[in-house]
């Protein structure tokens, strides 16, 4: 039956394929296709795991007491019962030899497929036994990544999985749709590297990382959309409407065929815009605008130089700290990883910023939690002064990557004057130690993000210390408002209109021209047609975004007259509810 789920529209476009659900489990599990050759070893891995936790749950058994209770005698029978159940180990198998999963992801999908059949049991002791496989698959997960795990956890400690059909007989040619509670910024990632036709997720905003990554990769993408992972099934078809912020699940002929149509007439207009790539972006009354590509990895650089940007003005390097389990890179992999980039855009300037981690970005998902407010706490520049010793070794590299090309260096979330000088003296501090061991510095601009209204209220104080700024409109809206941007339960407070956010970003464009420094927006706003005009009027002449956007703002550009977008926009500034001046 067809039915429809609402949620957030954070990255356009159709989407038509079938669901892969991604459960939610405690331990942090990687998702990510494998070759062919590498099945066998992926089944040898679950093997060995699931071995190790049975010889583990014999063992206390044999330690037991003769006072034990006998519920737990009877538990420790129930988990090497479901361990050795075949429906498990050949469900595993199926997901790795037929799908292709990594053998976590094998492992949590048929875990979720016989939830399903326990969550169908009309007794309720059957039905109670979901929790134990629960226990028994992340205990075998524990054991597959190294972690100790305790004896017997109690059910309620245990998110409740998503609710699962057994697949059909599809191959991988089929486009495939990734429904899950959430996703970290890692797994984005992950999943960058696979092909998928769209995503849903049951939580999270029109800025959190899930639906930047997603808009970064061209994706459909709804957020928000709260529960969805418990009512998709596992290849339920499903259609992503990324501009209105719907899912349908099992829809109907018509109703894939009307979106099938919309489908391609997107296409249609999405290959009309490539022609605009070597046009160069000047409005009708003559100002040449900056198109720059915000990037995560050096990989996206090509995508950026295929849609004709002039640089990259965002290149967010904690996507090479994050998912590796405590284990940092060192300075050669970073100088590797910004060679990579800087050489990637062919001699176009490429502005790196240094690692911005916290908040909806934390290095590994069991971090993720360790803040009641993480927004607020240890975070960016602040976790990067924190460890001045782990922050020179991302300048030495950065400094040494300036070598092979034009490089700027952008510092996130500074607020205050002593973090400034913090910060340029651990600059100096990298160069002398690169001098002291013979290596030679590239020269490098400085610039700092404007992400808080305290930097935007104190601009005139940052442009006497940097070459250039940047405003992050994500965090700036997001702090000036005092919203949590990857919350979809304010999420309709999250507004780039606000007079007050208008206001910040008018003023910091006004000082950077009087005092002759450059600026740019790398937020979110950027890569905003219905924004772009606004921005234009409001001055702005450098625009960074991902290199999906760039082809639809520089249409814009091109069509835009400054000498009429300037008064409107004075208009704009002036009006109480900016938005419905700009609807008029």
């Amino acid at each position: 039956m067809t039915f429809s789920i609402s949620g957030l529209a954070v990255s356009r476009g159709i989407a038509i394929g079938r669901a892969v659900l991604v459960g939610s489990i405690r331990v942090d599990v990687a998702h990510y296709f494998i070759e062919p050759e590498q099945i066998e070893s992926e089944i040898d891995r679950v093997r060995r795991g699931r071995n190790a936790v049975v010889e583990e749950l014999q063992r206390l058994q044999d330690e037991l007491s003769p006072d034990a209770p006998q519920e737990l005698a009877a538990l420790l029978d129930v988990h090497l019962m479901l361990l050795q159940d075949d429906t498990l180990t050949t469900g595993i198998k199926h997901w790795i030899t037929e799908r292709l999963y990594n053998a976590e992801w094998a492992l949590t999908t048929q875990l979720e497929v016989i939830s399903r059949q326990f969550d169908e049991m009309e007794d309720q002791y059957l039905r109670e036994r979901k929790a134990d496989l629960e226990q028994v698959v992340e205990r075998i997960l524990r054991y597959m990544k190294g972690v100790a795990c305790p004896v017997v956890s109690p059910p309620s400690s245990l998110p409740r999985k998503t609710q699962q059909d057994l697949l059909l007989d599809d191959t991988m040619d089929v486009p495939l749709v990734l429904v899950a509670h959430d996703l970290s910024p890692a797994d984005m990632l992950q999943f960058k590297k696979s092909v998928f036709a769209g995503f849903v997720t049951d939580v999270g905003g029109k800025t959190s990382h899930t639906a930047i990554v997603a808009r970064s990769m061209d994706i459909p993408a709804v957020v928000g959309a709260r529960v969805s992972s418990q009512l998709v099934r596992q290849d339920d078809w499903v259609i992503v409407d990324g501009d209105a912020g719907v899912v349908i699940v099992d829809p109907s002929a018509i109703i894939l065929a009307e979106y099938g149509y919309r489908q391609r007439q997107m296409e249609l207009e999405r290959e009309r815009l490539t022609r605009l790539r070597h046009t160069p972006a000047i409005t009708l009354d003559g100002h040449r605008i900056e198109l720059l590509a915000n990037i995560e990895q050096p990989s996206d650089a090509a995508a950026a130089v295929r849609v004709g940007a002039v640089g990259v003005g965002l290149f967010r390097t904690e996507f090479l700290f994050m998912g590796r389990h405590g284990r940092l890179p060192d300075e050669e992999e970073q100088y590797r990883a910004y060679c990579e980039a800087v050489e990637g855009m062919q001699g176009l300037p490429v502005t790196i910023r240094t690692v911005d981690v916290g908040a909806d970005k934390p290095l590994d998902k069991s971090h993720k939690e360790s803040h009641l407010s993480p927004a607020l706490g240890l975070r960016a520049i602040r976790w990067s002064l924190d460890d001045p010793a782990m922050f020179r070794v991302q300048l030495r590299a950065l400094l040494r990557a300036a070598m092979h090309g034009p490089v700027s260096v952008l510092f996130p979330m500074l607020a205050h004057t002593r973090e400034i000088h913090q910060t340029l003296a651990q600059v100096d501090l990298a160069r002398a130690e690169l001098q002291e061991r013979g290596q030679v510095c590239g020269p490098v601009r400085l610039g700092a993000m404007i992400e808080v209204p305290a930097a935007a209220l104190m601009v005139r104080t940052f442009l006497r210390y940097f070459d250039f700024l940047s405003i992050g409109t994500n965090d700036l809206i997001q702090y000036t408002l005092a919203i949590d941007r990857a919350d979809e339960a304010v999420s309709h407070l999250y507004d780039p209109l606000h007079p007050a956010v208008l206001r910040l970003v008018a003023d910091v464009i006004a000082q950077c021209h009087a005092h002759g420094k450059s600026v740019s927006v790398c937020g979110e706003t950027a890569g905003d047609v219905e924004m772009t005009r606004l921005l234009l009027g409001l001055g702005l002449r450098s625009f960074s975004m991902h290199p999906a956007q760039i082809l639809a703002v520089k249409q814009e550009i091109l069509r835009a007259d400054t000498r009429k977008l300037v008064p409107w926009a004075r208009q704009v500034l002036l009006a109480d509810d900016p938005a419905a001046f700009m609807a008029l």
